[in-house]
């Protein structure tokens, strides 16, 4: 992985703009995954509240279509949020741990959005 250095001065105000961005990004990363909970929630309390010949007829969708579906809605979103959360981390300490005359190492993808 490519690092550069900056002066801490130039790069907060673009860190304060890129925290708010991810941030941003994780909630509504967040927001699709609860619709997607409270859809298969809804779902499953409709599937069970049917008389046992209706769900006869209906049918339910199969584990291994669910499983699927989590990993695509679920899991997959999560995995993105931890690395969004991992990316907000370096970015704070650079905003909070350094003075405006310092050198700091700019990662290359910060790098690649401060351009």
């Amino acid at each position: 992985m490519k690092v550069s250095q900056r002066r801490a001065a130039d790069i907060y105000p673009f860190l304060e703009a890129y925290i708010a961005r991810k941030e941003q990004q994780i909630a509504e990363i967040e927001q699709v995954v609860e619709r997607y909970e409270r859809k298969r929630l809804m779902e499953e309390r409709a599937y069970q509240s049917m008389s046992p010949l209706r769900r006869m007829f209906s049918g339910k969708k199969p584990d291994h279509h669910l499983a699927v579906e989590y990993i695509h809605y679920v899991k997959k979103p999560m995995d993105q949020i931890r690395q969004l959360r991992i990316e907000l981390e370096n970015a704070r300490a650079i905003l909070n741990q350094t003075n405006p005359s310092d050198l700091v190492n700019v990662p290359e993808d910060m790098e690649n959005e401060l351009i």
